[in-house]
C-alpha cells in the first residue's frame, strides 16, 4: 500500500490549478509498487456494441454511471437509490431494469436474488457516500459509521460478480492518512477481489469539465484490473463553450431542463462585474464562479442553486447546460423541480467517464470469455 505519510492533500483554485489539482496524488498512486495490479486499455478502439454482460448500480443517483455502462454495451439489471427524484429519473430513463427505491439496508439478500433471477451479474458498480468514513467504523461490523460501504460489500458478496467498480471523491485516498482506502481494499480482498485504485480525470476522456474521481476496480478472476487510457490532454481538452454555446440564447424550457435560477436586476448587475475565474462571493470556493471560455468548465457542483456563472451571460448555467458538462444526452430528462434537477446532475458521474471505465472492463471480460 501507499505509505500514508507520503500522501499529500491537494487543494487548488481556478482552472489552471484545477487541471493539476490531483496530479501529484495521481502520480503517487500510479507509481506505487503496492498499487500496480492494473493496466491500461485503449478504449477508443472498442465499439459500444450490445453484449451479454450484466451490471448492477448501487447508490445510482440519477444514473450517470448507469448510462455509461449501458453505452458501453452492458445490460442494466438492478439499481438502488434512496432519493425519490433521482429514483424517478432512473425509472424514466432506464425502464428496462428493476429499480429499488429506498434504503439499501432494506434490500435483503433474498430480494436481490429474486430480482436477478437466473441472470449472471458480471459487474457491481457504484459510489457509496464517504461522509463519516473511518477506519474504526470499517473494522467494527457493529459500528454505524460506513454502513453504506458495508452494504455495498454485502451486495457484492451476494452476487459475486467478476468485477467490482467503486468510485468516490479523490479525498477518500487521503482520509486518515490513507488508512481508509487501504481498509477498503483489504475488505474487498477478504471477499476474494484483487483491488487497485487510480485517480481518473473526466476531461481526459472528453468531458467538457474538470472532474476528478478515485476509481477502485477489483476482480476475482485472476487478472490485472483494466483502466481506460487517457484520450485528451491539456492542449486539446473539450471546452465548455463547444458543449453549451448553442444553448446560451435560448429561453428557459422546462421540458428539457433548460432552466436556471432567476436573478433580480441587482443580482445581474453584480454578476456582470465578476471576471472569468472570479467568484460572486469571497467565501464560496465551489460555486458562483465565472467560467473561462475555451477551456473545460471547473468542477460542476450544485450548491443550493448557486452553480457556476456562464462564461458570457450574466446568469448561472442552466440545468441542461450542467447536464451537457456531465455528458448526459439532451433526451435524458431529470425528474423533479429545477433545484432538484441541479442536485441530481451536480452529484452524477460524468457519463463519458463511466462509459470508458466500462469499456475497459468489458474488453478484459471478452478476452476471458474467448479463452473459456
Amino acid at each position: 500500500m501507499t505509505n500514508p505519510t507520503t500522501i499529500k492533500k491537494c487543494n487548488g483554485n481556478g482552472t489552471k490549478d484545477a487541471i493539476s489539482r490531483y496530479s501529484g496524488l495521481k502520480a503517487q498512486f500510479d507509481n506505487n509498487l503496492f498499487n500496480n495490479h492494473w493496466f491500461e486499455v485503449d478504449t477508443k478502439k472498442i465499439k459500444g456494441k450490445k453484449t451479454d454482460f450484466n451490471f448492477v448500480d448501487l447508490f445510482s443517483g440519477a444514473g450517470g454511471l448507469s448510462l455509461g455502462f449501458k453505452q458501453a454495451g452492458f445490460n442494466k439489471i438492478l439499481s438502488v437509490e434512496i432519493d425519490d427524484d433521482a429514483s424517478e429519473t432512473i425509472r424514466q430513463n432506464f425502464p428496462e431494469s428493476f429499480h429499488f427505491e429506498g434504503k439499501i439496508e432494506d434490500l435483503t439478500d433474498d430480494k436481490i436474488l429474486e430480482i436477478v433471477g437466473d441472470k449472471t451479474i458480471h459487474v457491481v458498480a457504484g459510489g457509496p457516500p464517504c461522509q463519516g468514513f473511518s477506519v474504526a467504523g470499517l473494522r467494527n461490523p457493529h459500528d454505524p459509521r460506513n454502513q453504506l460501504f458495508k452494504e455495498f460489500a454485502r451486495v457484492v458478496n451476494v452476487l459475486k460478480p467478476s468485477y467490482v467498480v467503486l468510485e468516490n471523491v479523490p479525498g477518500i485516498l487521503t482520509m486518515q492518512d490513507g488508512q481508509v482506502y487501504q481498509e477498503i481494499i483489504r475488505q474487498f480482498g477478504v471477499l476474494g477481489y484483487q483491488m487497485s485504485v487510480r485517480i481518473l480525470e473526466a476531461a481526459t476522456f472528453g468531458a467538457p469539465q474538470l472532474r476528478t474521481r478515485a476509481v477502485f476496480v477489483g476482480n476475482r478472476i485472476g487478472s490485472k484490473n483494466p483502466y481506460p487510457q487517457e484520450q485528451y490532454s491539456r492542449g486539446n481538452y473539450v471546452s465548455i463553450d463547444s458543449a453549451i454555446d448553442d444553448l446560451k440564447d435560448l429561453p428557459p424550457d422546462p421540458s428539457i431542463n433548460h432552466e436556471w435560477t432567476k436573478h433580480s436586476k441587482k443580482m445581474e448587475e453584480r454578476i456582470a462585474k465578476v471576471p472569468p475565474g472570479g467568484s460572486l462571493y469571497d467565501t464560496f470556493r465551489d460555486a458562483w464562479k465565472r467560467q473561462y471560455k475555451g477551456v473545460p468548465s471547473m468542477t460542476a457542483k450544485e450548491n443550493h442553486g448557486g452553480v457556476h456563472i456562464h462564461y458570457e451571460k450574466n446568469r448561472v448555467i442552466s440545468a441542461r447546460e450542467l447536464a451537457r458538462l456531465q455528458t448526459f444526452p439532451d433526451d435524458f430528462i431529470f425528474a423533479g423541480t429545477m433545484k432538484r434537477a441541479y442536485w441530481q446532475i451536480g452529484n452524477a458521474v460524468p457519463c463519458v467517464l463511466g462509459k470508458n471505465i466500462a469499456l475497459a472492463v468489458r474488453s478484459e471480460m471478452e478476452k476471458c470469455k474467448e479463452k473459456e
